[in-house]
């Protein structure tokens, strides 16, 4: 990808010239935008009001767009991008698409024909970044309650994992896709799958956040080459009620936040996004309104915090997990935190002996 401002890119005063936006080198050397458009939020305000926000994200200056099938919008936000290409906002080139397998496509024929849905619905003939969504095929519908189950759960298998990798790897053989991506995995489970796979993961998807920095998988990303993507890099203050336990911290109150915030002269949620970028990872915030996705963008290229606020910053992790993925629980797990590995090895259940073994 190109640090070019594209073809006829909106340079106007609330716009950001995409050339002055910081650039992450992948471990093939090509490189992508160190912050970029999320799409999740259409059960909040519907498919044409994000695919607009991608419509004007693209204008004032974003060159990554984080898509996934299961939001829904992908067809809406397929018109934008044709269009952006016809008006000469950006060319294909410059831009970083990304989407996302969703659980109930695991498998051979689940990956292949979930990339051909995403590349029809969004218009494209390859995809820059295509991700496992979650680690294990555990379905549920959209907006469902924390206590919805799946009767066919279970919980990661290695080798069925695997396969459903290297239907991936076959996508990029196929020149459909030009990075592999994970999301939602852990550090064992990260290991595994570093440790067999044919091509590995160029990207890591996850929560990260001044609240929940996960450190150890960070650390782990960055040695291994595979770059961090951040979620939720603003502590999801509008993620679902089913989201939200008694107890959760809230990043834009954290007092190290509120107090670099008030030094720059900003929101408090531009100070996450610039220590995101800062800390090495790449943010996907997303908003509808204008005068936000724009101040997100522009908070990266300008004015970045100083080393102590940077310090302050390092301590605010409070190892505060927001997005839990109950509904993906399989039968016989004792709680959410079996999907997250919290001891250090892969959690399992009776019957489900493979993964014991996968797990070394």
């Amino acid at each position: 990808m190109s640090a070019s401002p594209g073809v006829n890119a909106d340079l106007t005063a609330s716009a950001v010239d995409p050339a002055s936006v910081p650039l992450r080198t992948l471990a093939d050397g090509s490189t992508m935008p160190a912050i970029g458009m999320g799409t999740f939020g259409s059960d909040r305000y519907g498919f044409a009001q994000v695919a607009e926000a991608v419509r004007g994200a693209l204008k004032v200056g974003y060159r990554l767009v984080d898509c996934a099938s299961v939001y829904g919008n992908e067809p809406d936000i397929g018109r934008v991008l044709s269009g952006a290409f016809g008006d000469g906002v950006v060319a294909r080139d410059d831009l970083f698409v990304m989407s996302k397998l969703w659980n109930d496509s695991h498998g051979a024929e689940g990956v292949a024909h979930s990339v051909r849905r995403t590349l029809a619905d969004l218009g494209l003939d390859h995809l820059d970044g295509y991700f496992v969504h979650w680690p294990f095929p555990n379905h549920h519908a959209p907006g469902v309650d924390t206590d919805a189950r799946d009767p066919h759960a279970r919980p990661y298998l290695h080798d069925e994992f695997m396969e459903t990798w290297q239907a991936m790897e076959s996508l990029v053989d196929a020149g459909l896709v030009r990075h592999l991506g994970l999301s939602n995995v852990t550090v064992p489970k990260l290991g595994l799958i570093l440790r067999d796979a044919r091509i590995r993961p160029a990207l890591n998807e996850m929560e990260l956040h001044p609240c929940f920095q996960q450190p150890e998988l960070f650390d782990l990303c960055v040695a291994q080459g595979v770059q961090p993507v951040g979620y939720s890099p603003l502590g999801s203050p509008s993620r679902p009620e089913r989201d939200r336990t008694p107890g959760d911290h809230v990043d834009t109150e954290h007092p190290a936040v509120v107090a670099a915030a008030q030094a720059h002269g900003v929101h408090p949620a531009l100070v996450c996004l610039k220590w995101a970028v800062a800390r090495g990872q790449v943010p996907i915030p997303f908003s509808v309104k204008r005068e936000q996705y724009v101040a997100n963008l522009r908070a990266v290229t300008e004015d970045p915090l100083s080393e102590q606020e940077l310090a302050a910053l390092a301590d605010a992790d409070a190892g505060d997990r927001l997005i839990k993925g109950q509904v993906f629980l399989w039968p016989g797990a004792r709680s959410w935190e079996d999907l997250w590995d919290v001891d250090g090895t892969v959690a399992t259940a009776p019957g489900f002996e493979r993964s014991v073994r996968a797990a070394g």
